[in-house]
């Protein structure tokens, strides 16, 4: 309701902005806009080249320039707005137009020039909208004066030589007055259609009726504002952690020197919230590591640079922040670090490194607290602790699962347990140091280490540190906006903790929410603007309790198109992989069980595998598994059943599941042979089919597949890999033989 009426008075207020001589069906005489208010030079007449704009930053805070999107033969600006009821109406029309022109060299933008939107924002209403095209801040709002947009929701459209060839409204179906349920002319459509036939555009500019573009509001008087009282207590809070030596920030702030060198910059990356990193939309959760600045602190930095970058009274400076030289926490009981230092050069880019370490232990272990310290914080950045299970040799487990001990970032907190509570770690387990550095123009060694403190006695709560991944993706290439699910379903009463999205490169944003078992669906956290750079965790001021039955639901979206700026290869299909090149799709979250008892009471009567796989399959939670959410190398168990419903409930499911479970018991190799004994061709390395990779297979470990996996192998494909992708399954002779190629490294061309 509330939402409706906001609308309705926008309308009512838009209409009452541009009353006397609006016609009816919002389509106004067809004449070229004026020129925005303060725009020094004329708006460009329809036929006039629409020079290079540099006033574009993307939700990143990169900078883009209009010009880079060439070899197109038409490209759509979009002007929207973020609180535009008009601009709001057309997006869904907008998104399946430019779907139906996406393969016809057609470019759509998104532009934002409303002077009062910030990235924050932007982002938000893009991810909401489900816009699968760029968006971009039109900064000054210099492209819309150039072009002569006054109001949103306006288009312009121009050829591949960037000359102007129609400007005004998407179509006559919406307006500030007037709605029709189905347009009467698509403007918009019609000019694109006649552009790409080489046509002139009949009805080149029409007047967008929508509501007025927001200007820059009057600045005013900042000379109460100075460095000592207003601007270095928000340096400190929010931007020493890492801009102070010896960190990974480039440069200090920690004296008015600093601040009055980079001031300029400082408010540049505060008003666009690109820094200090933080990428949690603010409309949803409350979150105990935030890093944002208040609207509050960003107006008090830029009212101190435009009011003359005031020191004030010495007097007046706070406490300096003591920043601990050593372990934050007090000194830990163990302290594991990397076998080796490792040189990191001055420049270039350095893959992710990685080193494995043993810890030994003979027991099982309880963390309570678990630190990680970087080597080098200049060049380090991000570490990630994972553990793997005795046996285990990547992050990702035989089971599909991962365990991470703790991460570092700057700014970012360390693993600290809440009362009561602590993170096992098994008995004969190791630790995985995955290291990103990034070079800062000196060559440096590092060898970074992590302290842990233990837990006096086993704790009443284990913290849990769960993960619902989607190992099926397939991003196509050139695609601007795939989608993906995930889910999971809360096998008893839990208390929610903290989340932590991962993707790679191509990902574009993500979000967490929970369907409670009535149905109900709440956001518990999203990130519209993920960078790969800055990758965090997200803590819950106060646990997140919810009921047994619960499920948390992921969606997230990839960019693998050239447009994104950070894509390694727009040409190829992309899947699911540990490398930076490829993708991937984990939402961590780590969480305790409302009741101590429940971990004992599970493992006494754990999920049954079909159930397990029922979860992990049906990616949207809505109870039912659909074609589209059975992965390609689980289809040929569907097909080898008969399957030919378009849907299958948990009963159905389960059914199906056990009628073939005694064929889903993979046999166990034969023993190995003498040393009289050659091998049998069974047992060495599967010839590799023509053309692809060149990895080697091997039977040094034999171990059991995931049941489904190894029933495709039964009914006939000659090879298939198990979730986790360590282990292929290969069917021949009447057996299944399960091969271990953990050394995979493109684990899609093994075989």
């Amino acid at each position: 309701m509330t939402r409706h009426l906001g609308q309705s008075c926008l309308l009512l207020l838009a209409t009452l902005l541009t009353c006397g001589g609006g016609h009816p069906d919002g389509a106004r005489a067809q004449s070229r806009p004026s020129p925005a208010v303060g725009n020094s030079n004329p708006a460009k007449a329809i036929g006039d080249k629409v020079a290079n704009s540099n006033s574009l930053r993307d939700l990143r805070g990169n900078r883009r320039s209009l010009h880079e999107f060439k070899n197109q033969k038409a490209i759509v600006l979009v002007f929207l707005g973020v609180e535009c009821p008009v601009s709001n109406l057309y997006a869904p029309g907008l998104i399946e137009l430019e779907k139906s022109f996406r393969g016809k060299q057609v470019q759509f933008l998104g532009i934002y020039a409303n002077e009062n939107e910030d990235l924050e924002q932007i982002a938000g209403h893009a991810m909401d909208r489900d816009l699968p095209f760029p968006v971009l801040k039109d900064s000054g709002q210099r492209l819309a004066e150039f072009i002569g947009v006054t109001r949103v929701l306006t288009v312009a459209v121009l050829d591949g030589d960037f000359n102007l060839r129609y400007r005004g409204r998407v179509s006559d179906q919406y307006g500030v007055s007037s709605r029709r349920p189905k347009a009467t002319r698509n403007d918009l459509a019609e000019a694109l259609t006649e552009i790409l036939a080489g046509q002139k555009v009949t009805v080149a500019e029409t007047e967008a009726d929508g509501c007025l573009l927001d200007r820059a509001s009057p600045k005013k008087s900042a000379q109460a504002v100075t460095y000592a009282k207003d601007v270095a207590p928000i340096l400190q809070n929010r931007c020493q952690a890492c801009h102070r030596p010896n960190q990974s920030a480039p440069f200090s702030l920690i004296t008015y020197a600093d601040a009055l060198k980079h001031a300029a910059m400082i408010r540049e990356v505060t008003t666009q919230r690109r820094m200090p990193p933080w990428h949690a939309d603010p409309r949803f959760g409350h979150f105990a590591n935030e890093r944002r600045l208040s609207s509050a602190e960003i107006e008090t930095v830029s009212a101190w640079v435009d009011g003359g970058l005031a020191r004030g009274d010495d007097k007046d400076l706070p406490k300096p922040a003591v920043w601990p030289e050593g372990w934050k926490y007090g000194k830990p009981d163990l302290v594991i670090e990397m076998p080796e230092e490792f040189q990191v050069p001055a420049d270039g880019v350095v893959p992710y490194k990685n080193w494995i370490i043993e810890t030994n232990f003979k027991e099982d272990k309880w963390v309570r607290i678990a630190e990680a310290r970087p080597g080098a914080p200049g060049v380090v950045h991000h570490v990630v602790i994972y553990i793997l299970k005795e046996g285990q040799k990547g992050p990702v487990g035989r089971d599909g699962s991962m365990s991470i001990l703790v991460g570092w970032a700057p700014g970012d907190l360390a693993l600290v347990c809440p009362p009561d509570t602590a993170l096992r770690v098994p008995k004969g387990a190791s630790l995985r140091f995955e290291m990103h550095y990034t070079p800062n123009g000196t060559s440096v060694k590092d060898r970074s280490a992590v302290g842990i403190t233990f837990a006096d006695k086993p704790p009443r709560y284990e913290m849990l540190i769960g993960e619902f991944a989607n190992l099926a993706i397939e991003v196509p290439s050139h695609d601007p906006h795939y989608k993906a699910e995930a889910a999971m379903r809360l096998l008893a009463d839990a208390r929610i903790l903290s989340f932590a999205p991962h993707m790679h490169w191509r990902g574009k944003d993500y979000r967490y929410e929970v369907i409670y078992p009535d149905g109900k669906r709440q956001t518990l956290l999203s990130v519209p603007r993920w960078d790969f750079n800055w990758q965090s965790a997200y803590r819950f001021q106060e646990p997140l309790k919810l009921p047994k039955g619960a499920k948390l639901h992921a969606v997230a979206h990839w960019d693998n198109s050239v447009n994104n700026p950070l894509n390694p290869d727009p040409s190829k299909t992309v899947r699911f992989g540990l490398q930076s090149w490829e993708e991937m799709m984990v939402g961590f979250v780590t969480y305790v069980w409302e009741r101590p008892e429940t971990a004992a009471e599970l493992a006494k009567n754990p999920p049954s595998l079909a159930d397990t796989f029922f979860d992990r399959l049906d990616v949207n939670a809505d109870d039912f598994i659909t074609p589209n959410e059975i992965p390609a190398r689980l289809k040929p168990f569907f097909d080898a059943a008969g399957l030919k419903k378009d849907k299958l409930s948990r009963a159905e499911f389960t059914k199906l599941f056990d009628t073939f479970a005694p064929l889903m018991q993979p046999k166990r190799p034969n023993p190995p042979p003498s040393k009289d004994q050659p091998k049998k061709s069974s047992q060495t390395t599967p010839e590799r089919r023509q053309g692809e990779g060149v990895t080697r297979g091997k039977l040094d470990q034999f171990v059991r597949l995931d049941a489904l996996a190894v029933q495709i192998a039964r009914f006939g494909s000659s090879a298939c890999f198990s979730p986790d992708g360590r282990t292929l399954a290969t069917a021949g002779h009447g057996r299944v033989l399960l091969w271990d190629v953990t050394d995979c490294n493109q684990r899609h061309t093994c075989f």
